[in-house]
């Protein structure tokens, strides 16, 4: 009897000490399925929900692919498309590549310029001739084969951040990585922790960081002054907005632009870092940062 007992004992050990490997499991969410578009919602400037203009997001050879092949000018067509979901504590990591030329008329500073945008006003909040939502742009530029040009930048529209401990309402904030020239594929990663701070990685190199993403500001154009927000489509929604300055942006969509020159996606994941922090559940992860036992499950 005591042997079987120390063996039950011994087996509860070995099972107890195992259990915790699941909880530093990272759980990744694909948000791309390589087929379809169906998880997504486009919105062009000065276009109905879900119209792809002249087919400028499509699926190929398991990427998103946004090209220019059907256009013959850009005609300001810009636009961003949607992942169902909003969050607010997340990763998100993501390639891209840029190919071929700038499609004609697209602005000289959109050349190999596009981005993700974090934190983001949903699709269907985006007032109709809208060029960029309301959100916090990692802004991917690609090399012009001479000369430093940064990325994994931050970009405002309609936003501001803290950066060494004041509001800065510049509209685009370099980070410190290298260049990256040619079409070759980069490793991008975003850590968003709701409405504290925000990290960007490339190439696993932490290069930006800041804090206090908010409302704000307005979309800068050189043109029209600091705090315009007309100039870029915003009409029927600005008084609201202007309401909201320095309002804290706790979470959001994720959205991909389509701004004049063609990029490719692939790999879109995102781990969540909001969850379940009760050891009991089965769904406890110890990588989560904030607690909602609203999600456990026992």
């Amino acid at each position: 009897m005591i042997r079987y007992t120390f063996f039950i004992i011994l087996f509860m050990g070995f099972y107890h000490c195992d259990a915790p490997d699941t909880y530093n499991e990272e759980e990744w969410i694909t948000l791309f399925n390589g087929t379809d578009l169906s998880d997504w919602t486009i919105k062009f400037a000065n276009q109905d929900l879900n119209v792809n203009h002249r087919n400028t997001f499509r699926v190929e050879d398991s990427m998103i692919r946004i090209s220019y092949d059907q256009y013959d000018t850009f005609e300001d067509a810009y636009a961003h498309m949607y992942y169902k979901n909003p969050y607010s504590y997340y990763k998100l990591r993501f390639d891209y590549r840029f190919t071929g030329e700038q499609v004609k008329g697209g602005e000289g500073w959109n050349v190999r310029n596009s981005g993700i945008m974090l934190h983001s006003q949903s699709p269907e909040s985006n007032d109709y001739g809208q060029y960029f939502p309301v959100s916090i742009e990692i802004q991917l530029l690609g090399g012009l084969g001479e000369g430093q040009r940064t990325t994994g930048n931050v970009c405002t529209p309609g936003t501001a951040i803290v950066m060494d401990g004041k509001v800065d309402y510049r509209h685009c904030i370099s980070s410190n990585s290298k260049t990256y020239d040619g079409d070759g594929w980069v490793s991008a990663e975003v850590v968003v922790l709701g409405g504290e701070s925000i990290s960007h990685l490339i190439e696993k190199d932490t290069v930006l960081k800041y804090q206090s993403p908010q409302i704000g500001g307005g979309f800068t154009n050189p043109r029209m002054g600091e705090k315009d927000w007309t100039s870029r489509g915003v009409n029927e929604s600005k008084d609201a907005w202007v309401a909201k300055e320095g309002q804290i942006l706790t979470q959001g969509y994720i959205s991909l632009q389509a701004e004049s020159h063609p990029i490719d996606f692939k790999n879109i994941q995102l781990l969540e870092l909001c969850g379940c922090k009760d050891r009991k559940a089965k769904n406890y992860k110890s990588y989560f940062i904030k607690t909602d036992n609203s999600k456990c499950f026992y």
